[in-house]
């Protein structure tokens, strides 16, 4: 990575609670990323800063958290950021998918990052319980979101997405083809939605590369064996991709049953010098933070 390079990871870290006693402060210090997306993670702004307050305070982040609203422990959104954004925008607007903390966004300059947790659409007991409201509600409403602001500046979408696309997105495409995240109506609603002017920023770069999975599952030993799916993406629009450098899979992190993926994009906004300016101007001065509902 070069110096005016600018590093996006995301996340999905199965709790913050979890991870921060799993490396989570030394993976952020030796990746040295500009910004952190981080999904399902369970905790409120709040707590963050009752649990964590000392762990955090020299690493070199602000950071903002959208939990979800009627149970604790469930979903929410994170990110954590070196450079102050122009603004956060918590939710899409719409308040029946807002209340689970699920979106994220952080405007630059030059483009918006928008990182998601995007519902599962049922599995066990409850299996597909979700899919119609994922793919004919979520999907839709989200997509719109995604389409409006990229009427304004090139987005860069990130997150756990949920959606394995392609047979080669996990490790046994025919024995789940009716289970959550390979369904033929989830894999359609994403797909259409690439089509309409959107790239899947590591298949543009690894085209044929197969056995590359984001999450395995806790059972029966599927991350030794690379028994797992491709979940979680970097995803920009097609007028964006000429400032995309590298689109990257962090398989061998631990620290929860996803790793982490990351994102190398050229001409970046300015990173500020903390002697000049402290993180908490940053935040009074730089930043709108609003909560869309």
């Amino acid at each position: 990575i070069e110096e005016e390079d600018f590093k996006v990871i995301s996340w999905n870290v199965a709790g913050f609670n979890s991870v921060m006693g799993k490396g989570f402060v030394e993976y952020v210090k030796k990746e040295r990323a500009h910004v952190y997306c981080l999904q399902e993670t369970k905790i409120t702004q709040a707590n963050v800063e009752k649990k964590f307050k000392s762990q955090l305070k020299n690493i070199g982040y602000d950071y903002t958290f959208f939990e979800c609203e009627n149970k604790n422990g469930y979903a929410g959104t994170g990110i954590f950021y070196r450079v102050p954004p122009v603004s956060i925008k918590k939710g899409m607007g719409i308040e029946e998918h807002d209340s689970e903390g699920r979106t994220l966004t952080i405007e630059y300059e030059n483009f918006y990052i928008v990182t998601t947790y995007v519902p599962n659409s049922g599995t066990g007991k409850k299996k597909l319980h979700r899919l119609e409201y994922r793919t004919q509600e979520w999907d839709v409403d989200l997509f719109n979101y995604l389409n409006t602001l990229n009427k304004t500046k090139p987005i860069v979408w990130c997150g756990d997405l949920n959606v394995a696309v392609q047979p080669m997105d996990l490790k046994n495409p025919k024995s789940n083809k009716r289970n959550a995240g390979f369904t033929i109506e989830e894999r359609t609603s994403f797909t259409n939605f690439l089509d309409s002017g959107y790239v899947d920023t590591f298949r543009h770069f690894e085209p044929d590369t197969r056995g590359v999975y984001t999450f395995w599952s806790y059972f029966r030993g599927a991350r030794g064996k690379n028994i797992g799916w491709r979940l979680d993406y970097f995803i920009t629009c097609e007028k964006y991709l000429q400032n995309i450098k590298h689109s990257y899979v962090r398989r061998y992190v631990m620290g929860s049953d996803h790793c982490p993926i990351g994102l190398i994009i050229k001409n970046t906004p300015r990173e500020t010098n903390p002697e000049e300016e402290n993180s908490e101007s940053n935040n009074n001065n730089n930043q709108e933070i609003t909560t869309m509902h």
